[in-house]
């Protein structure tokens, strides 16, 4: 896993010198920082402990995992992090229609996780204020730390859509430099 391996060399330690602190394998340590290994839950414990991390963390981020509501905020964002950047079309409109349809809070209580693309941060805080704005409601307190980019991000990508997405795109997008249509969050 790539955040494992990061932890590591910003640590300045080896993997032979992890794999002997954790009392692991040196290819058990080389197969955890490989992309889709599946990790034994004492093995992943004693990699994170030998990094100085607590590996109570570990149970705690898997109950939280478990717990998170399906199409909210937050499950939406892992899913886009584990599937990768372009997925968030498909996640982001399945968390539009389910709070459209239920206006439940608790899908948006929680802000998307760290570590998703800085324009998926600000695009999925913008769509979560226009959303409250249709239902009369107050937007989560996580949206107001939502920054600008600091780049204009044109969700479109066609050059000549941009004129019309300077001019339609609501207030909610604008002031984080995301600009759409004004048809945006609607199902065609």
């Amino acid at each position: 896993m790539d955040l494992l391996k990061d932890i590591r060399t910003r640590r300045g330690i080896s993997q032979r010198g992890l794999a002997a602190k954790a009392r692991l394998s040196f290819g058990c340590v080389q197969r955890m920082e490989s992309k889709g290994h599946n990790w034994r839950m004492k093995s992943l414990q004693r990699f994170v402990e030998a990094l100085g991390l607590p590996a109570r963390g570990i149970d705690f981020a898997i109950e939280q995992y478990l717990n998170v509501i399906p199409d909210s905020v937050a499950d939406i964002s892992v899913r886009i992090r584990s599937e990768g950047f372009h997925s968030w079309k498909t996640h982001l409109f399945n968390f539009v229609d389910r709070f459209r349809a239920t206006g439940d809070p608790s899908l948006i209580e929680q802000p998307p996780i760290s570590g998703i693309d800085l324009r998926l941060q600000s695009l999925i805080a913008s769509t979560v204020e226009s959303l409250c704005a249709e239902k009369n409601a107050r937007p989560p307190n996580w949206c107001r730390s939502v920054l600008p980019l600091q780049e204009p991000w044109f969700v479109s990508g066609l050059e000549n859509l941009k004129a019309m997405a300077l001019i339609e795109s609501p207030a909610s997008f604008r002031k984080r430099n995301i600009f759409v249509l004004s048809n945006f969050l609607e199902r065609v």
